[in-house]
Parts: C-alpha cells; structure tokens; sequence
C-alpha cells in the first residue's frame, strides 16, 4: 500500500499503541534557554554546510560531521525519500528508532520545524503500523513508514521510521535545535518490523566493519563527528579500552564505583551505566548524585538545578568513574557549566525512570566530550580512550 491518505492517518492517530522505550532520560528536548537558545541559533542558518576541520577521511570509515549546539546536543543532517528531504537528527545511543515530523503533525512543535511529505517521495511505503516513542522528556505518536535514507554519504534503502503526529508536552520538541532523533542502540529497544538505522547499514555491505564512533567537540561548533564502519585514531590519544556489554539493549556497562582523591562516593561494589550520546549531562540514582551535590557544594536553587560557584572549577577536584578497571577522570571544568548568563551549575542530575532502570547512571555528553568512545556491535563492547 502505496499511502493511507490523510484520513486513513487521522483514524491511525486515535488508535495509538503505546510502545515504550524504558528510556531514562534520552534527551534534553526541552533545552535549557528556550527562546534565547533559538534567537542565538537563528544567527547560523547556513553552519551546517562546513567541512570537517580539514582531517583526511579514513577510506573505510564514513563520517557524519555534527554540529555542537552550546554543550547541549550534538545535530547532524540525513535525508529521506527520493528526492531528499532534509532533516536535522540528534544521533542516540540510548534509543534504537528514527522519526521526524510528518506534514500531518496538528503539534505546534513541528510548525518550527521540517516536516517529512510522503507525497514528494516516489520510494515512500507506508506499513500502517501506530506507534507511540516514549522519552524520558515526552512522547512522539505518529506511524511507521519506510523510505531511502542517507547518511554519512551512505544510502540506506527501504528504511523503516516514523512519522510523528504529535508531539507532547508542547515544550517537547517546540524549541529543540533538532527535527528528530536517530537511535543508535540495540534492535531489542527498537518498534516491532522496525530494523534500526545501523543494522541496515551493515546487513546491505554499506559498512566495512560493525560499528561506529563518536568524537564530541567541547564548546566548539565544529569539529564533531559521528564515525560509520570504523575508526579514526587520529581523535583520540594512547589505545581503545575496550569494556564488555553487560546486557545488549541500551549501550549498557558495568561500572566498578565513582571515587575522588582514592575514596569511593558512589557505585560502591559496582553498578550498572549507559553510555548515552542522547543525553547531555551524567545523571544517576537520587541519594548518591545528592550526596555529590554536597561534595561539589551545589546549592539547590528555584529553577530545580543545582547552582555552582563558578570559582569552584579551580579547587574542586576530579571525580573519577571506573568501568572494567579503567579509570576515566572527569573535572570540575567539565561537570560544572557556565551558562549564558555567566553563572554556574553542576552537571549532574538524578535520573528519572520507573525501576529497574532508576538507579542506572548515564554517561552523557559530558562524559564523553572526554573520552573517545567506540560502539561495537561485532563483539559487544565499547571502546573508550582520552579525546584529542
């Protein structure tokens, strides 16, 4: 069936069935600045169309160059259907489907935003199938379709993704610097009939090996990039740690505890985190982030963060998370933030999920702005190294 038309896709709009994601806290969709994020974002509408900082590609590896939206999200461009039509994606390791908005989206939030119309696209087949994506910040509904994608030079024929018809709260996606979101994570989180995004791009030889890559740039624009079918050891110094996969779903690893100056604060005797490109801070279990809070003299202030002296980042020490036997520093300079306004916060964050995944700690942007980090779905593991 070539297209429901647009009743057909009111009707599936009343029947929704909610499929979630069990996802923590996938993205930060409702970004912090509202309209000044937007009005600073509107003063670079043509930042997309730049080359990657002038580094010599691997042959074997496809890069997907992203652009760094103040420390907060990390924004690449796909497009769907024949002929193209573009989309601004945030790349998630912590969710396994891909959606953007449909032309039939009655939410004010895809008025801001590009919208996918099934009727440009000659290579556009819709399956019928509603669908419900649950994230930590709200819910897409919409319906599952299949199309060409292209990303990273790449095209990823027959496609399967969704097609929003609302999204909610309306401060969800409203003012996000993205359209949608492409899931990076294991087939198990993903819709049912839906093959992620990657696992096409292997099963169809587009790829030379069976993972992928992130470098994140800190505080620069540019300068980040998502690596498919390989790595470039040029973005990271010394070797690739590599970690097991404690349970293939969620990019997730065992973590032996979180210590400062030798003495353990958090995860003592070990614990569970997910490696998550999807969510722009390191959140984890209430008391333990609490008691960091305190240790970091964080002061819970009206907007529910947790403000920081901004002189702090000279004295405070290193908190240090060690994951198989590795120990992967992360500074003050990197867990306090300054914001626009000049004043500081901390950049941890207690986690929000129903049990058994409340007391799993996400490793965030902030994380990984530090560390290189390798995905490998060959071996089940991810590979970890100091960023350049």
């Amino acid at each position: 069936m070539k297209w429901l038309g647009i009743l057909g896709l009111v009707a599936l709009s009343e029947c929704l069935v909610t499929i979630p994601l069990m996802k923590i806290k996938s993205m930060r969709e409702n970004l912090r600045g509202n309209n000044t994020l937007k009005d600073y974002l509107e003063k670079y509408p043509n930042s997309l169309a730049y080359k990657f900082l002038h580094k010599q590609p691997d042959p074997g590896v496809s890069f997907e160059p992203l652009r760094n939206y103040l420390d907060l999200a990390y924004v690449g461009v796909i497009s769907i259907g024949t002929p193209p039509q573009k989309f601004k994606v945030v790349f998630d390791t912590g969710s396994a489907d891909l959606w953007v908005p449909s032309v039939y989206c009655s939410s004010r939030a895809c008025a801001t935003h590009r919208t996918f119309n099934p009727l440009l696209s000659s290579t556009f087949l819709v399956s019928g199938q509603p669908v419900n994506l649950v994230y930590g910040s709200g819910k897409v509904s919409g319906f599952l379709a299949y199309d060409t994608v292209q990303i990273g030079g790449l095209v990823d024929l027959s496609q399967a993704f969704s097609l929003s018809l609302e999204e909610e709260p309306g401060n969800f996606m409203e003012f996000a610097v993205f359209d949608g979101i492409l899931g990076l994570s294991y087939p198990s989180l993903a819709l049912r009939g839906a093959t992620p995004v990657f696992d096409n791009l292997w099963k169809q030889g587009l790829i030379a090996q069976n993972l992928f890559a992130f470098y994140l740039s800190r505080k620069d624009e540019k300068g980040s990039v998502l690596m498919l079918g390989g790595v470039d050891p040029s973005y990271y110094r010394g070797d690739l740690h590599w970690v097991p996969v404690s349970r293939p779903t969620y990019w997730q690893v065992g973590m032996d505890s979180i210590s400062v100056n030798g003495e353990v604060i958090a995860c003592d005797g070990g614990c569970q985190a997910i490696i998550d490109t999807g969510t722009s801070l390191l959140t984890g279990p209430r008391d333990p982030v609490l008691n960091i809070q305190e240790l970091i003299n964080a002061q819970h202030s009206y907007d529910g963060e947790y403000a920081v002296d901004c002189n702090a980042v000279h004295t405070l020490p290193d908190i240090v998370f060690t994951i198989d036997g590795g120990n992967y520093p992360v500074p003050a300079s990197a867990y306090i933030q300054k914001n626009h306004l000049g004043t500081c916060r901390s950049n941890f964050e207690e986690s929000v999920g129903d049990e058994p995944y409340s007391d799993i700690w996400v490793l965030g942007d902030v994380f990984l702005r530090l560390y290189f980090t390798a995905f490998d779905r060959a071996n089940n593991r991810i590979g970890l190294a100091p960023a350049v």
